[in-house]
């Protein structure tokens, strides 16, 4: 895969992240019904949709594979969770007109939103913890590989994926392995077993699952799995538990798509409480 695919940028020249958190909003909207959310229009979303056809046509289930042997043994060195925060500040894009706000301050955001409908503690601190992931692109990762919706690789595709279609240009859509309901897994074999496409939701998951509960680690690790948790598909890959984790999965997904707000966090006020909150649930150092 050549470095022509890198990544995309929306129609206003900005990176996908942008664009792909507003259709997000968008189709998710509270009330909407199945009709309204289920209109995906390349031509209304055009950065949204390069965004997609790139993600679709390049994460099979080897390149899948090839990612997780490179990033999930977190071999990149150890931070803290505010070096991580501080490190994706990095990641800041100076020509957003919309917003100053930086990574930090939206994963404040989330947290702080959490915080004030009295979530428990290990959700607040899921919620500042959710999109570290993101440090990928840092990586050199591009952004199709990094964020968006993600879906099982190494079985039938669901047509309740976003932008189905594009799938077609996925060299995996050839292949008769990969492309029958339960494909190379076992029925109710556990998403646990199920190859993910890659992104900030599984590296983030490794990095984080020997410090927090089970549900949050289901909400770190699928929160980008729509096709599940808001259509129903793949229901004949999960197990019980997997079942049963899914309120979890939905109690999150709010906060994740409509905390972000005008009014920054004061840091200097808010900082005491997340290195008590840190210090609670994590190591000095973690390994990413």
């Amino acid at each position: 895969m050549g470095s022509a695919v890198v990544d995309v940028v929306g129609e206003n020249g900005l990176p996908i992240e942008h664009e792909w958190e507003e259709f997000l909003q968008g189709r998710y909207k509270e009330g909407k019904n199945q009709e309204e959310f289920r209109v995906y229009d390349a031509e209304a979303n055009p950065g949204v949709a390069e965004f997609y056809r790139l993600n679709h046509t390049y994460q099979t289930h080897e390149y899948v594979l090839g990612k997780e042997k490179e990033y999930f043994g977190l071999t990149r060195g150890k931070k803290s969770i505010w070096e991580a925060a501080e490190y994706l500040n990095t990641l800041v894009d100076d020509s957003d007109p919309d917003t100053d706000l930086t990574q930090i301050e939206h994963l404040l955001q989330t947290s702080e939103a959490m915080r004030a409908n009295n979530e428990p503690r290990w959700m607040v601190a899921t919620g500042f913890v959710h999109d570290l992931g993101k440090c990928l692109c840092l990586y050199g990762e591009p952004q199709w590989g990094v964020v968006g919706d993600t879906f099982p690789t190494g079985c039938a595709y669901s047509d309740q994926v976003v932008f189905p279609e594009y799938f077609k240009a996925n060299p995996d859509y050839n292949n008769p392995l990969y492309q029958t309901k339960y494909g190379i897994y076992e029925p109710n074999c556990g998403l646990d077993k199920v190859k993910m496409s890659f992104g900030h939701d599984g590296y983030i998951y490794e990095v984080m699952k020997n410090y927090l509960p089970m549900e949050a680690l289901y909400m770190l690790r699928y929160h980008s799995f729509y096709a599940w948790h808001r259509h129903g598909a793949y229901d004949h890959l999960c197990n019980e538990q997997d079942r049963a984790m899914l309120p979890s999965v939905l109690r999150f997904n709010p906060y994740d798509l409509y905390s972000k707000g005008n009014t920054k966090p004061d840091m200097a006020q808010l900082k005491p409480y997340y290195d008590d909150l840190f210090a609670e649930f994590f190591p000095e150092k973690l390994d990413w």
